[in-house]
């Protein structure tokens, strides 16, 4: 009986780790869909896609978030886009101060660090509809790509 029990155990443990490893939001997902964005589900349950950018063949990697930040009665979904990758969680002051006046310029968004890289995220409201969605993944995608293409040259590394 033992080990029936903890074969069950067992058993229902790696069902929910899996099943909260790869939730992912559904309404997100017919979102996407409906507007013909290719995307894959992350480990965290967060859509990954690779959007192009541009005429000269760039992409540019961005996660739309499938959890949901509350602040009092405000519900708010993020955006994230990759545009620079720093040897150490320490930006140089140059790449600080670049990302801090682009900030000033935005219209929608802001730079942020996330360990040594620098994400470039939107957030929205969690009830956008799908035209709102793809306006924010553009916001975020233009701006990490052009920071990107300035950084870098040619290489295209997100």
């Amino acid at each position: 009986m033992k080990k029936l029990y903890m074969a069950a155990s067992a058993a229902l443990m790696l069902f929910v780790g899996s099943a909260s490893a790869a939730s992912s939001d559904a309404v997100i997902k017919a979102q996407l869909e409906s507007k013909g964005i290719k995307f894959e589900i992350d480990g965290d349950g967060d859509f990954k896609i690779v959007y192009k950018v541009g005429t000269k063949g760039r992409t540019q990697l961005v996660f739309v978030r499938s959890s949901v930040n509350t602040y009092g009665t405000l519900k708010v979904r993020e955006i994230w886009s990759p545009g620079y990758k720093s040897e150490t969680t320490d930006f140089p002051p140059l790449i600080a101060n670049t990302l801090l006046r682009e900030n000033h310029s935005v219209k929608l968004g802001a730079w942020e660090a996330n360990e040594n890289i620098a994400m470039f995220v939107v957030k929205i409201a969690a009830d956008a509809n799908a035209e709102q969605l793809v306006d924010a993944i553009e916001a975020a995608v233009n701006s990490a790509d052009k920071l990107e293409e300035s950084m870098s040259g040619s290489k295209d590394q997100y």
